[in-house]
């Protein structure tokens, strides 16, 4: 299977290398988990190498999402936005169903051929939709379906139910359905700094059977650790922009000749950001590395 990079530092290497291309991930996660920062950046990765993508909105408008982006960090996604590289279909306020049952067949086919990325978010809003079981299976699976012929997917579902219980009826049908199930864990009552990922299924991929804790950090989206590096350390900030370039002088100039002018740029900005951000507990050069492995200039 060839693999797709999630643009979620930390991530790929759980996930054997990424996500299988034309599959379907969903995940879930409690309100403030970093569902659709991890959305987002997936979207960002696949712009900037040159992919489409698609944000297929059914919660909050496009104004108000771009807006938090760019507040996030992510300034450039305007310009991907005016060369139509990225684009947002608002469905809120819409009877959704009638949109997958009457227009998201024309809608496929004019996508048809594009190497897209698609983002559903969140799900949640087409199951409730309609009432009967079947009519929810149904109606997602066609919706998912048809999505996984344009592109690689990932939608997200909202965690309603007891914190960990993933029997719930607006969980149960879609997890069974997608590819992959990625279970993002917020108890933002209890521990409001620490969050951790599992994934619960990889489907004809190997990948990580622990939880690992992860932070959101502006201009990185989320980093995740792997669970033998959960020991903790004091929060700091850091200068990154002296290491990156201490590390990028020791990679082969063929490869750092695979660079794009706009993905050289989003590094050195990224790494920017993260010499402003409190980094918490995370190692520097662990961050470091996953940005360069992200990019193919450093092996895992």
């Amino acid at each position: 299977m060839q693999k797709v990079k999630t643009g979620v530092y930390g991530l790929n290497k759980l996930l054997d290398g990424g996500i299988n291309k034309n599959t379907v991930t969903a995940v879930i996660g409690s309100s403030g988990a970093g569902k659709t920062t991890l959305a987002t950046y997936f979207l960002k990765r696949g712009v900037e190498m040159g992919e489409d993508a698609i944000f297929i909105t059914l919660d909050e408008e496009p104004k108000q999402i771009i807006k938090e982006v760019i507040e996030m960090g992510w300034e450039e996604i305007e310009d991907y936005i005016d060369e139509g590289s990225m684009v947002f279909v608002d469905a809120g306020g819409k009877q959704f169903s009638e949109f997958i049952k009457t227009e998201l067949a024309g809608f496929v086919e004019e996508w048809r051929g594009h190497n897209a990325r698609i983002v559903i978010d969140p799900l949640t809003p087409v199951l409730w939709s309609v009432k009967e079981k079947y009519e929810q299976r149904d109606l997602v699976s066609f919706l998912l379906r048809e999505n996984r012929k344009i592109g690689t997917v990932i939608c997200t579902l909202e965690e309603h139910s007891v914190m960990g219980d993933l029997s719930g009826p607006d969980l149960v049908i879609p997890m069974y359905l997608a590819d992959n199930v990625i279970h993002l864990r917020y108890k933002s009552h209890e521990s409001p700094e620490r969050r951790d990922m599992k994934i619960i299924k990889c489907r004809s991929s190997r990948h990580s059977h622990f939880w690992h804790s992860y932070k959101i950090v502006r201009g990185s989206g989320i980093i995740v650790r792997e669970a033998h590096l959960a020991k903790e350390m004091p929060s700091k900030k850091v200068d990154m922009k002296a290491r990156l370039e201490r590390a990028l002088a020791m990679v082969p100039e063929e490869k750092k000749a695979n660079l794009t002018p706009s993905v050289d740029k989003s590094i050195h900005r990224t790494v920017g950001m993260l010499s402003q951000e409190d980094i918490g507990p995370l190692d520097p050069d662990y961050i470091l590395k996953q940005i360069l492995v992200e990019y193919d200039l450093m092996e895992e």
